[in-house]
Order: structure tokens, then sequence, then C-alpha cells
């Protein structure tokens, strides 16, 4: 039994260095698509953002101009998005990449009606490249192509197990929330997603979960309604 049939998975880059911080771990990987498969094999509908921070952020940059610093930005998404690819297909996941910039020889350009269709059919599809515009972060990516594909909830996984107050490893004093509004977290401040997409989010009322990906079966509890983390409505 599950409480929802279609969701969006945002993973950033870090999730998939693991221990590392840095680049591509595939252990990490493989426990992550595992996790992946169990959502898929209980019957939900799954696409998926990743950043792209293990390789190059925008802000990396300094002082390179900053649409190509954005832009390198986007094209290491596409290496994250690579990486899932083959390791979902390894496991018998059929799987779409789908990038906002076009690069036909290895994957989709993405367009709407195709993405929903793959999903109608079980495929699991992966959105690389960001919005395919500079100045927007892949959490905006990620609350467009939820409200794009009509998806019923947007799982954020991150490397703390949700919403704090404060940055719960230098602070002592931070509280986790169970509960929170959109509003909450623009007026606080809070680092959940940038306000672009916090807003994009609340305007299509997108629920968001935020949970932790150290352990990855987390977002197998979140699909069977189990209360995970910190819910943001």
């Amino acid at each position: 039994m599950v409480k929802y049939n279609r969701i969006l998975l945002k993973l950033s880059g870090e999730a998939l260095a693991g221990d590392k911080k840095t680049g591509i771990d595939p252990i990490t990987v493989s426990s992550i698509c595992d996790a992946i498969k169990q959502v898929v094999d209980l019957g939900v509908q799954v696409s998926i953002v990743v950043g792209g921070g293990n390789f190059w952020r925008g802000r990396y940059g300094h002082t390179m101009e900053k649409t190509t610093s954005d832009y390198m930005g986007m094209l290491a998404t596409v290496i994250n998005t690579l990486a899932l690819q083959e390791a979902l297909e390894e496991k018998k996941v059929v799987t779409r990449a789908q990038t906002a910039i076009e690069m036909r020889q290895i994957a989709e350009p993405y367009i709407k009606r195709r993405a929903i269709r793959h999903l109608e059919k079980g495929r699991v599809v992966i959105f690389g490249a960001g919005t395919g515009n500079p100045f927007f972060t892949t959490d905006t990516a990620a609350a467009l192509r939820a409200a794009e594909t009509s998806s019923e909830v947007i799982l954020l996984a991150k490397t703390i197990d949700g919403v704090y107050s404060g940055d719960p490893k230098t602070d002592s004093t931070a509280v986790k929330y169970d509960k929170i509004t959109y509003l909450d977290i623009l007026n606080k401040d809070l680092n959940v997603m940038d306000s672009t997409a916090t807003s994009l989010c609340k305007d299509n009322n997108i629920p968001i979960i935020v949970f932790g990906i150290d352990r990855p079966n987390n977002m197998v509890d979140v699909v069977q309604g189990k209360e995970i983390g910190t819910r943001v409505n």
C-alpha cells in the first residue's frame, strides 16, 4: 500500500559521493538505486532531479563569468544523471535520461509529454542539466519538473534527517521540525531549498518531504506513508 503514486526525488550531487565528498562512489550510488528500485517495485512512478555539487557548482567559479560557471554546473548534473541511469539499469530498472540542454547522443531532450508517458509505462525518468538556464538551481529544476509532471510530492534527500532551526552540525541548540510551512522556510531563511524553488512549490501546492539520504530506505518508508523527516506544505 502506497501513499503516493507519482513522486519526484531530488538528490544532491554530494549524495552520490558518499564519504569521498567529491566524485561518484559506486557503492553509495548502488545503495540509493536499490531503494529507488524498491519504490518502483511498489508501483510508484518515479522521476529524479540530481545536482552536480560533487563535481561543480555555479558559485565555484569565483571570478568566472556567472553564466559560464552555471553551464559547467549543468554539465556536472548530466554526469550524475548518466551514473544513476547506468546503476538503475544494472538492477533491471528501465530508465530514461532527459536533459534540458540538448545532447542527443547521450540523452533525450526534455519533452514534458514524453516524460509523462515514460512514467506511465513504469520507467524512471532522470532530468539532467537543471532548467537549462543559468541563475537557477537544481532545486528550482526539481520544483519545476514536479509541477510539469503533476508529481504528488517532492522527496528531498539531504545529508541531515530533516529541517532544523539551525545547522545541527554546528549548532547544538538547533531544533528539528516535524512539519513546517513554505512561508516559515522563506521568513526564517532556513536552508531547505532556495527561495525560488520554495515559492514555486508553494504556488503549485506541492508538498516537500525532507529526509536523510544516509538511510536510503527512508524513501521507501515515505511512499508507504510513514512519518519520516520533515514535511513542508
